[in-house]
């Protein structure tokens, strides 16, 4: 596939790449205008950029534009891909490219590029009869574009502020493959039955409230998969050398205007004030985890200092982007700040990146590695931000992995490493994240006394594996579409007496369970069999253990597994003590 950037340079690169499919979906994007403004030459253009899956466009309608009107706009997109047109790029001055959108009656398009510089050349990108003012980069030839679906219709403020006028986003999705497209679609269809929103309400794991939006509550079935995790989490750091510390959850506005984030991230952030003193709720751990570095002194025999925290953070998110457990206004951040001296720092990174590769093998997830560069707003030297972004890549490059980059995506203190999985559909999550950061030790002025009895500055590792705790176990529950592993199951074994009558037994055999720390219960309802294993297996318990007058008599229990009825897993009778020790050895695989 030709990707025709905007210096009208042309490169190969294929759909799986990052360049490749942004271009892909950039260009259909453009498409879609292109068939909006056929079929409805009044409708006014915003804004049409690829996305993470996919791609919208905005656009101005004089009618109200619904999913019924998706199907001419689909067709049309494909009238236009017969067409077989080549894309061309060419520049315009600034009062050029006005002047053009202009006499379009592009309203929103000439807003866009009045706000540019007056010495910018402006790159256009033209097929066939369309054209617009874009950056690019593009795919050479719209035939590539072999299936197309157009998904859903919703409202968009013009660039996202409430008090603009209300626009109408058109998404869609394009493969240059057929096959591609149905395998979409059968992972929308698995994605919507696996809806962890879904499946919390049905496995009584979380709930959502209007009183408290973007605020997860956890059920005690929740509490104990999130618990687990932590106590993952705890013994994994514990055997890597971290030390764990707790910071408070509000600290004074001087604290956050030290550290940048009062100038960077104010709009993501709470704020309180008590007896003329301004406070910030934190959205970070980092400047908490400074605080406790600086302490008390430190010598270069101390470094590395692997500090970790389960930190709780609020973050300001919009009201139409909160979502289940995946974006929160409140999380449990499983941070760590590492501090260590710059002969350290490559075996910090490498170091961090076991530690992701053993946490996400254990759930099963690969994963593909991508290097944030630095953003517009952002602090510190070119020099520092060099040193910074170039060890990230020696240490990737060290380990014998590969990375894409996402240029201008890094912290607004440090570039980063963010590590994306794949879940069991085929899905990616942005979850760990490794930044190496110059920039705040520099601020808070923390020190170590060198080998050579002089005060040196450390440098900083800020990481996360999870993420945070709850987005992490809202990916889970999709990945594992609620059938979660032994280990994580907050219901492990559910006991069914076949009748009142061996319900003692039913009792014992709990008893024994719990004895060994499993999480056990009895069904104890006056119900059929049948319907007790059906709903246990509703509860995707992984183990049924049936008691009658046999198990009883010999002292035994007959055990079923989660999936039985599909792959014919029946174990069958067993002693009490077997069951227990298969219970043990499969936790501990």
């Amino acid at each position: 596939m030709k990707v025709l950037r905007k210096d009208g340079s042309v490169v190969e690169a294929s759909f799986e790449q990052a360049e490749g499919k942004k271009a892909f979906w950039h260009t259909s994007a453009h498409l879609l205008a292109q068939a909006v403004k056929r079929l409805y030459p009044d409708a006014k253009c915003a804004i049409g950029p690829a996305i993470e899956n996919g791609f919208y466009y905005d656009f101005d309608f004089s009618f109200p534009f619904s999913e019924e009107n998706l199907a001419e706009v689909e067709e049309e997109m494909r009238k236009i891909v017969k067409e077989s047109l080549s894309l061309q790029v060419y520049e315009k001055s600034k009062q050029e490219a006005i002047d053009y959108m202009v006499a379009a009656g592009e309203d929103y398009k000439v807003e866009m590029i009045r706000e540019l510089d007056e010495s910018e050349v402006i790159s256009f990108y033209k097929q066939g009869d369309y054209e617009e003012f874009c950056a690019g980069p593009h795919i050479s030839n719209v035939c590539q574009i072999k299936a197309i679906k157009l998904l859903s219709v919703a409202g968009a403020y013009w660039r996202g502020d409430e008090k603009n006028k209300m626009l109408t986003r058109i998404y869609g999705i394009s493969f240059p493959k057929a096959a591609e497209l149905e395998q979409y679609r059968y992972m929308l269809s698995e994605a919507k039955a696996r809806d962890h929103r879904k499946l919390g309400k049905e496995l009584k794991l979380f709930m959502l409230a209007d009183e408290g939006p973007g605020y997860p509550f956890f059920l005690p079935n929740g509490l104990i998969l999130k618990n687990q995790l932590i106590e993952y989490w705890r013994k994994i750091h514990v055997k890597n050398g971290y030390k764990e510390i707790s910071t408070p959850i509000m600290l004074v506005r001087e604290l956050w205007e030290k550290s940048g984030h009062w100038e960077h991230y104010m709009d993501k952030m709470y704020t309180s004030s008590k007896e003329d003193v301004d406070y910030a709720i934190k959205p970070m751990n980092c400047p908490g985890g400074m605080l406790v570095y600086k302490s008390e002194s430190h010598s270069y025999r101390d470094l590395p200092l692997r500090m970790g925290e389960l930190g709780i953070v609020h973050r300001c998110e919009k009201s139409g982007e909160l979502h289940g457990l995946m974006r929160v206004r409140c999380c449990t951040q499983d941070d760590a700040h590492i501090f260590m001296r710059e002969d350290q720092v490559m075996d910090e990174i490498q170091g961090v990146m076991r530690l992701i590769d053993e946490v996400y093998a254990k759930f099963g997830f690969s994963y593909e590695i991508e290097l944030s560069t630095r953003p517009e707003s952002s602090i510190g030297s070119d020099e520092e931000w060099e040193l910074a972004t170039n060890a990230l890549i020696e240490a990737v490059v060290g380990m014998g992995k590969s990375y894409v980059v996402n240029e201008g995506d890094g912290a607004f203190y440090g570039p980063k490493l963010d590590f994306h999985i794949k879940d069991a559909i085929g899905r990616t999550w942005q979850c760990g994240t490794i930044q190496l950061d110059f920039q705040l030790p520099q601020r808070f002025e923390i020190e170590y006394i060198g080998s050579d009895g002089e005060k040196h500055r450390p440098i900083m590792l800020h990481r996360v594996v999870f993420g945070s705790i709850e987005r992490f176990m809202g990916i889970l529950i999709e990945h594992y579409a609620g059938k979660f592993p032994l280990w994580l199951s907050p219901v492990q074994v559910k006991v069914l007496p076949v009748s009142d009558k061996y319900m003692d037994y039913a009792k014992n055999v709990e008893q024994l369970l719990r004895e060994n720390g499993f999480r056990v219960e009895v069904d104890d309802r006056d119900e059929k069999l049948g319907y007790k294993i059906r709903e246990a297996r509703m509860s995707k318990v992984p183990y049924m253990v049936i008691v009658g007058e046999k198990e009883q008599s010999e002292g035994s229990v007959s055990v079923r597994m989660r999936d039985a009825e599909v792959d014919k897993q029946e174990l069958g009778a067993m002693s009490i003590a077997e069951l227990i020790d298969m219970l043990k050895a499969e936790e501990m695989a």
